[in-house]
């Protein structure tokens, strides 16, 4: 059992995404989105994956590749804590990225293949990962980690963009 992350473990602002996570084994939570998304993904279809439910909101599509690059970002992290590297690590503008990105311009077939292929990777890293390290620490964006808190927030953070979607999105009028 891995445990719910101490409040010390992260900045405050990240509890908005460790908070809807309940469970103590975060491995079994990233399990459990690896199985149930990719038919809620799939049922959104091409055309409507292009919706933005305001005129200055991200699509659809938009929000997949920004729930893709900041699972790549929190694992990243996670990694380089968990080996012990000691050098903090540098901010991360999701503006920045989600413009470079073009999202628009790639199938959401393949934002879901993305979202698969990463979500794999996750999983392979952290069942892989030495009890001691999930306690390991580190700084980045000027804020302290432990690797337990990334994983939390690494599924804290997918939890709640999909509610996102489910709210703002796909609701039905």
């Amino acid at each position: 059992m891995i445990g719910l992350p101490g409040r010390e473990e992260t900045a405050a602002y990240y509890y908005r995404y460790i908070d809807r996570i309940s469970s103590d084994d975060v491995v079994w939570e990233l399990e459990a989105q690896f199985q149930a998304l990719p038919p809620f993904f799939r049922g959104i279809g091409e055309e409507k994956s292009l919706h933005r439910y305001a005129p200055e909101k991200w699509s659809i599509r938009q929000v997949l590749n920004h729930i893709n690059d900041c699972e790549r970002l929190t694992v990243f992290r996670a990694f380089w804590f968990a080996r012990e590297f000691s050098s903090p690590l540098p901010s991360f503008d999701q503006n920045i990225a989600i413009s470079a990105a073009h999202a628009d311009q790639i199938s959401w077939a393949r934002h879901i293949d993305e979202f698969l292929a990463i979500r794999e990777a996750t999983l392979t890293f952290f069942h892989n990962l030495p009890q001691e390290a999930w306690m390991r620490t580190g700084i980045a964006s000027d804020n302290p980690f432990t690797v337990r808190s990334l994983a939390y927030i690494a599924a804290g953070h997918v939890a709640h963009h999909v509610a996102i979607l489910r709210e703002q999105y796909l609701q039905t009028s």
